[in-house]
């Protein structure tokens, strides 16, 4: 009797308003990441099933004629376009398309010649995203005029070994890919594949810091004002702001060689990981990646000194919001269960646009959950890489004013808690008595 007693104790002081509270906001958070997540694959099914074919035939024989209606045939949606030349970054932007198959000419003639005949493939890159890669129309097209070209050949009977080597591989392609107004000779899977490894770093580094800088600031601050330090020093004859300004650097100081070593530990742990890697593969990866690395540079998404400067900047204000926000949630503590509930707000403001800017394009959602996501300072630190990449200036000066107008918001707020007296009795209760104001209360009455 006297276990179940002590069992419902221990229960009753660990299933407070805290728990359901961060229970609930879990909930709410992981059910928008999971809306956002569907749209996001359904739009990728979506394509795949209508699977809009763009073609344009500059071979114009009949047999390519009657290549396209087989294409239409397999239940493809099939446009054609007039097309000539080779600026396809003008042929998709003219034409409003992001795929596009071209029939080269002599296509037809190679064909006769028992030669493996050549497909041209544009794709255009508007993000950088893991989903935005997934469908390709321009695969199921390849596909699909390749089992063509193959079962003709094989009907014609008395089968060469040119005829064998065709239906074994009945066509090639050459790759194009499309940024803006610029293009290289490079499939679109092998410049994401790049892309997504160099700006994995970055999202990593982001969260890490808002969450040290977070847990540093409101556990030093809440420490202090429950145990009087804090009203200690504020009392001093020390100017309250070069306490807070103290405060807030060293928090970022700590937060920055956390996430130095965090990173240090992961690039530690890639060199493991990939050591063991034969020299001819190593030889292969080399090679491809100079290939990609001048195709980046070709489309222009190789990043600049002064965007990296952008990028810190951007990083800077992120910081000092999170701190900003620190020394307020900080303040409402008022017992050390509550220190680690208000850290939740940080921490899913966090999660989300992290997790986001890791699987989708942001420009892709709906309106209204884009602008709510948005809403999040961090946001716009997480998509800088790829608002810059891209050229999408206005959004990354549009984001970067929004925090520093958020950053003079709380920093005004908690300027003016920590230069008055509030700051010794404010408290979150969650529906419950205040210990530090029983305190207060009880040494008045003691003091009468």
């Amino acid at each position: 009797m006297k276990f179940i007693n002590l069992l419902k104790k221990e229960l009753s002081e660990l299933c407070n308003a805290q728990m359901f509270l961060g229970l609930l906001v879990a909930v709410i958070i992981f059910g928008l990441m999971g809306g956002i997540m569907k749209d996001s694959i359904d739009e990728v099914v979506e394509e795949a099933k209508n699977s809009k074919i763009t073609i344009s035939d500059y071979d114009d024989t009949e047999y390519t004629q009657e290549m396209l209606k087989a294409l239409e045939a397999a239940g493809s949606e099939v446009k054609i376009i007039d097309a000539s030349g080779d600026d396809y970054a003008a042929i998709l932007n003219d034409n409003k398309i992001k795929n596009l198959v071209i029939i080269p000419e002599g296509f037809t003639k190679a064909l006769e010649e028992r030669k493996t005949p050549e497909l041209i493939c544009v794709s255009k890159m508007e993000s950088v995203s893991t989903i935005s890669g997934a469908s390709n129309p321009n695969s199921a097209a390849v596909s699909i005029i390749g089992d063509y070209i193959a079962v003709g050949v094989a009907s014609d009977g008395g089968l060469s070994p040119d005829d064998i080597a065709i239906t074994e591989n009945p066509v090639s392609t050459l790759e194009k890919t499309v940024v803006g107004d610029k293009s290289a000779d490079i499939d679109q899977g092998s410049v994401l594949g790049k892309i997504s490894m160099q700006n994995m770093i970055l999202p990593i580094v982001i969260f890490v810091l808002i969450m040290m800088c977070t847990q540093t600031l409101i556990t030093a601050i809440s420490n202090e004002k429950l145990d009087k330090t804090l009203e200690t020093l504020l009392s001093a004859p020390v100017s309250r702001l070069s306490v807070i300004g103290a405060k807030m650097l060293a928090a970022a100081i700590v937060a920055l060689i956390n996430a130095a070593v965090y990173m240090f530990s992961f690039s530690y742990f890639v060199s493991d990981a990939t050591s063991t890697i034969s020299e001819e593969t190593a030889a292969t990866l080399v090679d491809g990646y100079v290939s990609v690395e001048k195709a980046i540079v070709q489309l222009g998404l190789s990043l600049t000194a002064m965007d990296y400067v952008l990028i810190g900047l951007q990083l800077f204000f992120t910081i000092l919001i999170c701190l900003s926000i620190s020394l307020i949630l900080g303040a409402l503590v008022n017992d050390t269960k509550s220190s680690q509930t208000v850290i939740m707000p940080i921490m899913m403001m966090a999660m989300v646009p992290y997790f986001v800017s890791m699987l989708t394009d942001i420009n892709t959602l709906p309106t209204a959950l884009k602008y709510l996501l948005y809403a999040i300072p961090f946001t716009h630190t997480f998509y800088a890489i790829p608002n810059l990449m891209f050229d999408h200036m206005g959004v990354f000066f549009g984001g970067l004013a929004y925090q520093i107008v958020l950053f003079a918001v709380f920093i005004f707020f908690a300027l003016k808690l920590f230069t008055s007296d509030k700051i010794f009795t404010i408290s979150l209760n969650f529906g419950q008595k205040s210990k530090y104001r029983k305190k207060s209360k009880n040494a008045a009455n003691d003091d009468e």
